[in-house]
This record gives C-alpha cells, structure tokens and sequence, in this order.
C-alpha cells in the first residue's frame, strides 16, 4: 500500500563492474500502485502524481497485471528526445489545463522494478529475480508503457552512455545484482554526463541561515548581446559561503537600475527572457529576492546538459573563478550539444534475455 518510498542512487564517476545496468532517465520517479480499476501515481516523496496523469492512469490500468506495484518513470518525448519542460507543465492546479496538456503532450511510464505482484510482496526478492518477473509480466507491453533495456554487459552500458545523452537522457544507473529493495536507502549508482562552462556571476541569494552567499546567479550572452540567466551554483560549505560575500563585495550595486536583470520583477520578463527572481508555482513563497552584481566576473561550473539547451537542467557546480576570461565571451556558443539519438531507439530495444 503506499507510499512507498523508492530506492535510490549515489553518484560514482565511473560505471562499476559486474552490475545490472539502465539507461538514467530525465523524467518524475513514479511508483504506481494498481488493484483492480483503482491506480495511483506515487512520487519520491511520497505525494500522489495521480492527478496530473490522467492518460497514463488509464494505460496503465490497460497494460499491467491487476494487482502490482511497479518502480519507474514518467517521462514526456518530443521529436524522439525527452522533453522536461512539458513534463514540469503538467504540475498545474486547473485540471482542464492538465486534460488539455495530456491531449497535447502525452506522457509515457518506463517500468524499471517490480515491488509486489498479485498477494506477493517482493521488496526482500534480489534484484535479478525482481527483474526476471518483471520481464514476464511485461512481456509485450505496449506504448505509452515500456519496459527499459537492460544489460549486465558493462561494455553496453558505456556505449549506452555515450549514445543516450543525444535523446535527452542523464546516464547510467548501476544496481547489485543481489540487492533487495531498500526504501529510501542509496544502494544503487548513478554515472551522470558533465561538462564545463565559463559563466557570469551577476548576483547571488542570501543563504537561509543568514547573511552569507546561498546560490550564485549565473549569466550567458545570447547571440544579440543580451545576458540571459541559466542557473545557479549553490553546493558551497558555510565557510565558503561567508567568504564569496567578502570577494563579491566590490561587484555589489546598490540599485538595481543599469543592471542586465532590473526587469526581473515582471512576470513577463521572467517568462520570456529567464531572469531570476519571479515567483512561479515551484517557488511558492520562497524568499526569491538577490543581491545584483555587475556583470564582470566570471566562472567555470559543471553542468550536466541544458534545457531546450538555453539553461542548466539541474544546480550547477562551482569549479573556479576566470580572471583570464572577459564577461562578453562567455557565451551559449561555448556549450556542447550531444549527437542526437532517436528517443525510439532505446524505448523499442529489447531487454536482456
């Protein structure tokens, strides 16, 4: 019964041998509950996704056994690539928009574990066993459900490395062959795609804990000149914290006016050219005022892809400050672009025997 609360993975920098190996998908972790006609969507946290899924709730009703419960992803694909602005579209409070979101971009699952089946609880069943089941009670499924490729070849798995960034995926996941299912628990590896860029720091939001740097507020020029936000950095200790005030003290502006963001205010501004501060239904009421800097310093972060490659997917990491790099060169040109890989590729590719 839910919720249950799905098993995770630590970072590693290199796929380890000798495991289960999936492709990392860019979508919401979902694990669906199904008993009869009654299907539920739980989330990470716990919180039911049902609501904003109506065409998936009804595949999947269609296409899974009557009583299970199944680990995966909800993902959205768009021109053979995955697309997570849709995705993120779907977390409305009208439910006509969602209807009207599901007609227009319908979601697909990725079913990547099996935690019980019919009166059978399979959370202490080792992962090869697991997913041996769950190959049976999928086999043929149908679009808009998949079941994920699989390999215990790690040579697959790093070609599948390289190959998927290019159809919007994140990496690869590597699970112990023996494990059971730990809620919660980070028993499994991640190996994520990341990359450098050189990038303007042009303010920073204050730290909760009080009057020290929480994230860093990161620019790039687009090709008319004008500095757009991509992101932020915010994975610092308390010390360092304290001492980014210290150095970006001689940047600080104490008006906002003549500052590439002054108009971050506007609603329509935020939408239309990315600029920090406006409040938006992620937000809520988070404090999203920021101290303005001018625009003239400049560092190096990792990044691991980019969004409709005009911002950072996820928070990116500081590396460096750039005193050899000029503000105006650093631009989206510098950013490097996957091959691309059709989306139906992996989705129609068979699992593991």
């Amino acid at each position: 019964m839910p919720p249950v609360k799905p098993m995770l993975a630590k970072a590693v920098a290199k796929i380890p041998p000798g495991m289960h190996y999936e492709a990392k998908w860019d979508g919401f972790r979902a694990i669906v509950f199904r008993d009869g006609d009654e299907v539920e969507l739980g989330s990470r946290t716990g919180k039911p996704l049902t609501r904003y899924f109506p065409e998936l709730v009804a595949a999947l009703k269609e296409r899974l056994p009557a009583r299970c419960v199944v680990d995966g992803e909800i993902v959205i694909a768009r021109d053979g690539h995955l697309d997570f602005d849709a995705l993120t579209e779907r977390i409305h409070p009208a439910d006509s928009r969602v209807r009207t979101l599901a007609e227009r971009t319908p979601a697909s699952f990725v079913a990547f574990d099996l935690l019980a089946l019919d009166d059978h609880a399979l959370l202490d069943v080792p992962l090869t066993d697991r997913r041996a089941l769950l190959d049976r009670a999928l086999a043929g499924v149908s679009p808009p459900v998949h079941l994920a490729p699989a390999t215990t070849d790690v040579e697959e798995a790093r070609r599948w490395f390289e190959q998927y960034e290019g159809a919007g995926l994140d990496g690869v996941v590597a699970k112990p062959l023996t494990v059971p299912y730990l809620q919660d628990e980070r028993a499994m590896f991640k190996v994520k795609h990341e990359r450098t860029a050189d990038v303007v720091v042009a303010g920073y939001r204050l730290h909760k804990s009080g009057p020290v740097v929480g994230s860093l507020l990161l620019g790039l020029y687009d090709d008319e000149g004008a500095l757009q936000h991509v992101g932020v950095a915010a994975a610092f200790t308390m010390k360092r914290r304290a001492e980014l005030v210290e150095e970006l003290e001689p940047l600080r502006m104490d008006d906002v006016s003549g500052h590439p963001w002054a108009r971050w205010a506007e609603e329509a501004a935020h939408e239309t050219a990315r600029l920090p501060g406006a409040p938006s239904r992620w937000s809520g009421k988070k404090d999203l005022s920021w101290v303005p800097l001018r625009p003239e310093k400049v560092a190096e972060v990792a990044y691991d892809h980019m969004e409709n490659g005009r911002r950072f997917r996820h928070t990116a990491r500081f590396r460096r400050w750039r005193p050899d790099r000029t503000p105006e060169s650093c631009t989206f040109a510098q950013l490097e672009e996957p091959v691309r890989y059709d989306l139906a590729e992996i989705l129609g590719a068979s699992p593991e025997a």
